[in-house]
């Protein structure tokens, strides 16, 4: 059974950093790629990062480069989102997502709120 558990969320000052973690369950890991997601108050969920299988490509919303770093470790059959520089508009649930077979897998999410 695929599961997706985030963590590593919660209440940061503007400037700030966070890691997010999301642990991967009941596939193989290391053959997929994965992306998180985030949803703000009101608004739709945008893709945030992606990495693919074994790590050899990223990319990142306009809005995160420079300051988001999406990574994989295949060993631990986790990916992580470093954040850096954090903003108010950063405030979102964020999520881990990948797609399996044809069938798509989200996380719960964990919540991440940028404010002083």
């Amino acid at each position: 059974q695929v599961q997706l558990v985030e963590s590593g969320g919660g209440l940061v000052q503007p400037g700030g950093s966070l890691r997010l973690s999301c642990a991967a369950y009941g596939f193989i890991f290391s053959s997929y790629a994965m992306s998180w997601y985030r949803q703000a108050p009101g608004k739709e969920r945008e893709l945030v990062a992606r990495i693919t299988s074994g790590g050899s490509s990223t990319s990142y919303a306009d809005s995160v480069k420079g300051r988001f770093t999406i990574s994989r470790d295949d060993v631990k059959n986790t990916v992580y989102l470093q954040m850096n520089s954090l903003k108010p508009e950063d405030t979102a649930v964020y999520f881990c997502f990948t797609m399996n077979s044809g069938r798509i897998y989200w996380g719960k999410g964990t919540r991440v709120t940028v404010s002083s």
